[in-house]
């Protein structure tokens, strides 16, 4: 699995934002990827320094389409915290 591979997209929602603005970021990743290469690929891609990392995987939600009913898909979900002072442009 090469770098550029691990991190898919920034996860936007209000708590995400408002989280950013204390340091915490919020990326969709590979499930495959571990702790040690999620934090290696954002330092390098930013350029920061990487204080803190914590990975969850979400669990499918039901949903309806009229008498059709399915689930939302999984995806693993990385929450990064930086160090003080440091910001990631999104």
């Amino acid at each position: 699995m090469t770098n550029p591979d691990i991190i898919f997209a920034p996860v936007v929602t209000e708590k995400s934002a408002m989280n950013a603005q204390k340091g915490i970021y919020t990326f969709k990743v590979d499930k495959r990827a571990t702790k040690t290469q999620i934090k290696k690929t954002i330092e390098n891609q930013f350029g920061v320094h990487v204080a803190k990392l914590n990975t969850l995987v979400t669990k499918p939600k039901d949903r309806r389409v009229g008498k059709y009913t399915g689930k939302t898909k999984t995806y693993k979900k990385a929450i990064v915290t930086l160090k003080s002072g440091e910001t990631i442009d999104l």
